[in-house]
């Protein structure tokens, strides 16, 4: 007999006897071997179950949390604007004319009441000559009417006095001597108001001709020429006024027109102070007041147009620049911050994970503004809540974690 040890797939011994057949005095010794396995075969059976029963609960996780704090939002975005003139104004003609010259050319600075062009218009001229005509006709008769009433006048007093001698001058002769006078009043007053038609005639024909005066209407620099001696023109809108004569802008004072967000309009103060630079000169600021807001967002981009009164007397500054605006933006209540790291962004939405009793929860908020390593946000939250500092996916809702208060970096 041969006493082989053997190990089984699932680890456990397993011991076997081999007997020999030749001699049947060994009967009692494989009995005895067979209880050497039996223990040998516990042993190993009570080793390999010893494992489950030193396997330990699990711990609570330590996570750091930050509490959340509450304070005035006051800050700077950058914003695009456009530069336009204070005023600007297309150069038409009112009356239609040929060009007779021109005095200015693209770059002319210009004062208010300037001449600018002279025009050419014969028909203009010959409608003044006849309304002078017509004035001078109707003053003369207007003289003669007067002398005429003035003579009858004289008559009838001299009639009158001598009626009151009985039997000298008739009734019906004075009669009508005083009919006469009062025809001639008739007359006179009719001639003085076609005398003040005349005037007024005349007048309209001077101002038609000063029409061929081109002049400036404020005090600017011209920005564009479009037209030469000897071309025809014409009011704006008529077929000879396909493009304006000339066209004046002011410059010495600028628009600065700023498209600002809706998240931004809230803190628009008429008024404020707002720095801007300009690719021009890019180590310079400039200052520019608040002056109009439009109080109404364009539908299309959800903007608010608000325009800045800039001073430019040194002409450093141009219409069409595209300037970069430091546009102040305050809330009218303090906000609620709370670390970048913080936020939780997932495909349900947006969330911070507060502590509350050593229970995680999840809050859903909308962050507003960024400033450096803290975020502005909105939701169910409340200053001096605990918020887990690096929101993770692994700390689920009601999760039991032990919380101390973390270090955060400056921002």
């Amino acid at each position: 007999m041969e006493f082989r040890p053997m190990i089984n797939p699932l680890g456990s011994a397993r011991c076997g006897l081999r007997f020999g057949q030749k001699k049947g005095g060994v009967v009692l010794l494989g009995f005895v071997m067979t209880l050497v396995c039996i223990g040998v075969t516990a042993g190993c059976n009570s080793s390999s179950h010893a494992a489950p029963n030193a396997i330990t609960s699990a711990t609570v996780p330590s996570v750091p949390v930050v509490k959340v704090s509450q304070r005035a939002v006051n800050f700077a975005v950058s914003l695009p604007g456009e530069l336009q003139p204070y005023e600007a104004v297309a150069v038409y003609p009112k009356v239609t004319g040929f060009v007779k010259s021109i005095s200015v050319d693209r770059g002319s600075r210009v004062v208010e009441g300037q001449v600018l062009a002279q025009l050419e218009a014969p028909e203009l001229v010959s409608q003044k000559s006849e309304a002078e005509a017509k004035l001078a006709s109707a003053e003369n008769q207007q003289t003669e009417a007067e002398a005429k009433l003035a003579k009858d006048q004289d008559s009838f007093q001299r009639l009158k006095v001598a009626a009151a001698t009985p039997g000298v001058i008739s009734e019906n002769e004075l009669e009508i001597a005083q009919k006469s006078v009062e025809a001639d009043a008739a007359r006179v007053v009719g001639l003085r108001n076609a005398v003040e038609a005349a005037k007024a005639n005349v007048h309209s024909a001077e101002v038609m001709e000063s029409y061929l005066r081109i002049r400036a209407p404020f005090t600017g620099i011209v920005t564009e020429r479009n037209v030469h001696p000897g071309a025809l023109v014409g009011p704006a809108g008529g077929g000879n006024a396909q493009v304006p004569m000339l066209r004046i802008e002011q410059i010495s004072s600028l628009r600065l027109v700023v498209a600002v967000p809706e998240a931004y309009t809230a803190g628009v103060i008429p008024g404020a102070k707002v720095n801007f630079s300009v690719p021009a000169f890019p180590n310079r600021t400039f200052i520019g007041t608040v002056a109009r807001v439009s109080d109404s967002l364009d539908t299309k981009t959800r903007t608010m147009p608000v325009e800045l009164d800039v001073k430019n007397a040194d002409s450093l500054l141009a219409p069409g620049m595209f300037p970069s605006v430091s546009w102040p933006v305050r809330r009218p209540q303090s906000s609620l911050i709370v670390p970048q790291s913080a936020l939780l962004r997932s495909m349900q939405g947006t969330f911070v994970i507060r502590v509350r009793n050593g229970i995680t929860e999840w809050v859903t908020v909308k962050p507003g503004v960024n400033m450096g390593n803290d975020v502005e946000v909105f939701g169910e939250l409340h200053a001096g809540d605990e918020v887990v500092l690096q929101a993770s996916e692994e700390l689920p809702p009601n999760t039991k974690v032990s919380a101390h208060l973390g270090a955060v970096s400056g921002g």
